[in-house]
């Protein structure tokens, strides 16, 4: 098992530094950098913008500033934003990242409450209203995209029946305690709801399928014919069996939902990692760009990674030599 685990943290360093490469060559690709826009000022000198262009080492060939910039990382230095001045990117993402944090794992939460129970029940009583019911709303929440519904959402529950706030992640500063904490919930269920949207459609659809498949198994035929009551068979037999794969993807959602958190974050004005990418880009600041995007990419490698270690756990059958 040791070993295993060793040879896939192996495989994970070189991933990452793949993952540096890409991350800062694409956003070196995108056209113009933080100071186009203001060169187009008819009153702003260009002279004063090459001058801060060559400060910031733009200037540089490219090689030269990927390993400066790699240098930086390795020590655990992202650089200082060239929007937000003086400020590090580290205290940036710091100040937001516990935000989309609480987003994700309420957002994953509901994913599993809902999905995994009613997956179950679909496959044990197939065809049944409320199996073509959950069919529908799979459907439903995989082929509408996140930031659609959450405008519906708003627009309902927010403007129309006034239930819940439609941006922020605290109605007002200097809120403490049990206050606090209901607060924060408040402003989650939306924001929540929505990202959790397609991943609670479709592992609903994977749970019941796994668990169809379980069903139909050799093992679990010679259990009931043992006497064994159904709520064993079910949930002892069936549940394990039919979760080994849903844990694996599990792992694959952590970093889907931290990525798609982006989209769900501008919907709702939410101050996470996903606003300041939003606007990182929208200001073409290089450092936090490049930043959120390693970062993320970051999550996206550990998900992969949990989910082979869990599921070498989970399933026996799985060899580690």
């Amino acid at each position: 098992m040791y070993k295993y685990i060793i040879r896939r943290l192996l495989v994970f360093i070189p991933m990452l530094f793949i993952l540096t490469v890409i991350v800062f060559a694409l956003v070196r690709a995108a056209p113009g950098d933080p100071f186009t826009a203001r060169l187009m000022d008819p009153k702003i000198d260009p002279e004063v913008y090459e001058k801060q262009r060559e400060a910031l080492g733009l200037n540089d060939p490219v090689p030269v500033q990927y390993w400066r910039w790699l240098s930086q990382v390795l020590q655990g230095d992202f650089g200082e934003s060239i929007v937000y001045k003086g400020r590090e990117v580290t205290d940036l993402i710091a100040s937001r990242i516990t935000n989309t944090i609480q987003l994700g794992v309420f957002s994953l939460f509901i994913t599993i409450i809902i999905s995994i129970p009613i997956g179950m029940y679909s496959a044990r009583k197939p065809y049944s209203l409320l199996d073509y019911g959950a069919t529908a709303f799979s459907f439903f929440g995989l082929a509408i995209p996140n930031f659609f519904f959450g405008l519906i959402a708003i627009y309902i529950f927010s403007i129309a029946l006034g239930w819940f706030p439609s941006q922020g992640s605290v109605s007002e500063p200097g809120l403490s305690g049990f206050e606090l904490f209901f607060d924060r919930l408040h402003h989650l269920v939306l924001p929540g709801i929505t990202l959790g949207l397609s991943g609670t459609a479709a592992y609903m659809r994977y749970m019941r399928s796994e668990v169809l498949d379980v069903l139909t198994s050799d093992y679990i035929r010679t259990a009931r014919a043992k006497g064994m009551s159904e709520r064993t068979v079910l949930y002892k037999h069936t549940l394990r069996n039919a979760l080994i794969p849903i844990i694996t993807l599990l792992g694959f959602e952590l970093g889907t939902i931290l990525s798609g958190a982006v989209i769900t974050e501008g919907v709702f004005q939410y101050p996470g990692l996903g606003m300041l990418f939003l606007q990182a880009i929208g200001n073409r600041d290089y450092p936090t760009i490049m930043a959120i995007n390693l970062l993320l990419g970051f999550f996206i490698l550990l998900g992969n990674l949990l989910a082979d270690i869990f599921y070498a756990i989970v399933d026996p059958r799985i060899r580690y030599e």
